[in-house]
């Protein structure tokens, strides 16, 4: 039984999806050309700050359209959950009808999770996609830098800033996200397994996964029309067993946003003449967002990404501020030694697990 017709998914958010600002097609192309000559740019930039290497060759980001953005991200959805969902719906035994109504449910939900990414299409800058199909040889690509130029156009615009420094600035954080998953080769595949087990663990079946999905969808419509109440995607999927599992993967994912905004202002200075102006309006556009975008974070978890940006990079900050770029990279190392959520907020505990030990044996 499919769960989530993806057809679906991709025509609905097509369809619902705002179009993008008005660009003159000559200007549009010069921002295209720009953003990968830029995010090339960052590359180096990044490389060099960090001390981290990429071990495939990395070329220059895509550009994308909203509903590109949308497709991209069916794709990626389809690669994580379809093979949990296959697993909890074989061990469902199937009943009378169960085929006709799984066919009519999956087309639901389908429309949900489009819904859902009609409305993100319209936000997200730019994003280092981890799950792509396999290739024609049936290889798992190593991931995809995209950056969704309606999207970052609107953003200058709106915010009155220099187009140039404001697209190195958005990629300076994009190919951070890049460098961290290219110069780690297990990484992926841990988050990959994160998402795995938070999908399978306790007792939530592919019928019942469905329905918080249909009724994640429905909340944000109702946020739109007005009459939604906020309660947010991700804590729908969690349980008392899956909160360890959710620590688990809200630790790396602040690392990981905390690590590209720290990098992305610690080098802005000495590449963006602009930063200051743009950091201080960019946080003023997310602080002053409408009654509507207020809801919809809520809803969609994004508020607990605001929060991951906030505490990921004060670890970063403290981290290095203390030992140096060289030993914060030792969080790259493995699986443990990545900081725990409780370590994230205390990141000296951080330092006595993983660089003092290791100092005193060598």
């Amino acid at each position: 039984m499919t769960v989530i017709d993806w057809d679906v998914a991709v025509s609905t958010g097509v369809r619902l999806v705002r179009p993008g600002p008005q660009v003159e097609l000559s200007d549009a192309r010069q921002a295209v050309a720009q953003l990968r000559e830029l995010s090339t740019e960052a590359a180096g930039h990044v490389r060099d700050f960090t001390g981290l290497n990429p071990l495939v060759p990395t070329g220059p980001a895509a550009i994308v359209d909203r509903p590109g953005w949308i497709r991209a991200n069916v794709d990626g959805f389809r690669v994580v959950l379809e093979p949990a969902l296959e697993q909890m719906s074989s061990e469902r035994s199937e009943t009378p009808g169960a085929n006709l109504a799984g066919a009519v449910g999956s087309r639901v939900t389908g429309m949900q999770l489009g819904a859902v990414l009609s409305y993100l299409a319209g936000k997200v800058l730019g994003q280092y996609e981890l799950f792509l199909p396999p290739d024609p040889d049936g290889n798992m690509p190593t991931g995809r830098l995209t950056l969704v130029a309606p999207n970052i156009v609107n953003t200058e615009r709106e915010m009155d800033v220099d187009p140039h420094d404001f697209r190195l600035w958005v990629c300076l954080h994009e190919e951070t996200h890049r460098m961290q998953f290219t110069s780690t080769p297990w990484l992926r595949g841990y988050v990959q397994d994160l998402m795995q087990e938070l999908l399978l663990s306790s007792e939530l079946d592919a019928a019942v996964f469905a329905d918080r999905l249909r009724a994640a969808g429905e909340a944000v419509a109702g946020a739109v029309r007005g009459d939604g109440e906020a309660g947010g995607l991700l804590t729908a999927f969690q349980s008392q067993e899956q909160q360890e599992i959710m620590d688990r993967v809200s630790a790396v994912m602040s690392l990981a946003e905390g690590h590209g905004d720290y990098v992305m202002d610690a080098v802005g200075p000495e590449v963006v003449p602009s930063v200051e102006r743009i950091r201080a309006r960019f946080q003023k556009r997310r602080a002053a967002a409408n009654p509507l975008d207020r809801i919809m974070r809520q809803l969609l978890g994004m508020d607990m990404k605001m929060k991951q940006y906030e505490e990921g990079a004060a670890f970063v900050r403290t981290v290095v501020a203390q030992v140096g770029m060289a030993e914060f990279n030792k969080v790259w190392t493995s699986r443990e030694t990545l900081p725990t959520m409780a370590e994230i907020r205390d990141p000296n505990a951080w330092i006595d697990r993983v660089v003092r030990p290791a100092a005193i044996a060598e």
